[in-house]
């Protein structure tokens, strides 16, 4: 018999419907023919392609029908290799093809995977210690904006608890199988692991905290703004309840609109990362994509806050520093000082966060340093906030002073006696002791604060 080979450079004749080839690579097929003869199994070898940025996950041993006009995997199988090659077998001869199927590689920095969780641990410390004195201490604070700091520091509280809970996605699919013996056609020469849920509910649950946290914050800023500037008397009616409709409205909204537009359970990455369970926001090569969920859902209503909360501060900033015959010295400082301590939330947030929108057009190397100035300002924001609205208070630190001075420890009382080694020469060598003196060593009281 007779037995002949033709290669294909590319799969231009091989058009299918079923698999779509989204990646920039080449299929070469290797055509089979015999005469006059009989053929038990054709058995080839393929190299494994590579691709920037992507591992082989897995691959599949098909043919072309004729047909069908397209790929079909009958009477194909895949068989293990001890190099590594990938092997198929076939009962027939046609037209012969592997597909592969990819999935991307991530590289992410392990020292600002540490900054973020040991950052995310002090927050949660220092947000629960400014709940709980925002809170105790909330009638002796009469003309601060208590609920809307403590809804500040709440939806904070809630992201980072959620953040260091599942911001990693352990439900992915890690294992390659390439060695498995399932020969299956694949839709795509991307591998996209279908949803199963957790990952895809932290994600939009960090979605939803963190956009609150800013609109709080937008909320606790325009308050102050009232109560300094004395734009109204009193609050506007029913202040209250509008502050919270949209505190929590907005960001479920928000959230909502975006789920309803890009969720699918088939292909979750058009909503969130495969690596972390947070917006997607990157592209197959690893730049940001401007289609991508994390500018319009997240970026762009943020950027909108921080530019209306410095816009505030400059503002009112404007109007204490004003000539005004009414205010003296004193009491001009001491406004200002209160109004910059009321709306170190806005600052902080909006510092921190204007470095993030610098990362999104810086391509040099200065990058990796603004990468790490971010992950340290926005990982400790609620140390920050204790500190700010907490530590530095006058009353916080007569309470602390209250305490220690209230707690003190048993006195202890030593008492020792002095004795003076004197010797005689006797016939029978003996020795006596005296003592000399009696004496309080010494008088400690411990406190602990």
């Amino acid at each position: 018999g007779q037995i002949g080979f033709v290669l294909y450079q590319n799969d231009k004749f091989f058009r299918s419907r079923a698999h779509r080839g989204n990646l920039v690579s080449t299929r070469r097929v290797i055509s089979g023919n015999i005469r006059g003869g009989m053929l038990n199994v054709v058995e080839l070898l393929f190299g494994q392609q590579v691709v920037p940025n992507f591992n082989l996950h897995d691959y599949s041993c098909v043919f072309w029908n004729y047909s069908t006009t397209d790929w079909s995997t009958n009477g194909c199988s895949k068989g293990k290799d001890p190099f590594g090659y990938l092997k198929c077998q076939c009962n027939h001869t046609t037209n012969f093809a592997v597909l592969m199927t990819f999935r991307q590689n991530y590289t992410y920095s392990k020292p600002l995977e540490v900054i973020s969780y040991v950052g995310c641990g002090l927050s949660i410390a220092g947000l629960s210690l400014t709940i709980l004195y925002q809170i105790v201490t909330r009638k002796t604070r009469k003309t601060t904006p208590t609920v809307l700091l403590v809804s500040v520091c709440m939806s904070m509280l809630m992201f980072n608890i959620v953040f260091i809970a599942g911001i990693s996605n352990t439900n992915q699919e890690t294992q390659i199988r390439t060695n498995s013996t399932e020969n299956v056609l694949p839709n795509s020469d991307i591998y996209i692991e279908p949803d199963k849920g957790p990952c895809t509910a932290v994600a939009a649950l960090l979605h939803f905290f963190l956009l609150a946290s800013f609109t709080w914050a937008l909320l606790y800023a325009v308050q102050v703004y009232m109560i300094l500037v004395n734009v109204f008397s009193q609050p506007p009616q029913h202040f209250g309840l509008i502050t919270i409709a949209v505190g929590w409205g907005f960001p479920a909204v928000v959230v909502a609109i975006t789920l309803a537009v890009l969720y699918r359970v088939e292909n979750p990455l058009d909503y969130r990362q495969e690596e972390f369970c947070w917006l997607a926001a990157l592209d197959r090569e690893g730049k940001f994509d401007f289609k991508k969920p994390m500018l319009w859902a997240f970026l762009l209503p943020v950027a909108l806050i921080l530019i209306f909360n410095m816009v505030l501060l400059v503002r009112v900033t404007l109007e204490l520093c004003r000539s005004n015959p009414n205010l003296n010295s004193t009491k001009k400082n001491s406004y200002l000082k209160k109004f910059l301590s009321s709306l170190s939330v806005a600052v902080v947030l909006g510092v921190s966060w204007v470095l993030g929108y610098l990362l999104l057009i810086d391509h040099d190397q200065s990058s990796v340093v603004f990468s790490y100035i971010f992950c340290i300002l926005n990982s400790t924001q609620g140390l920050q906030i204790f500190i700010l609205f907490t530590v530095r208070t006058s009353l916080f630190k007569k309470k602390v002073s209250e305490i220690i001075n209230s707690t003190s420890g048993p006195e202890i009382y030593l008492r020792s006696k002095t004795f003076k080694l004197m010797s005689f020469k006797r016939h029978n060598h003996k020795e006596t002791y005296r003592p000399t003196e009696e004496f309080l060593t010494s008088r400690s009281s411990f406190s602990s604060s």
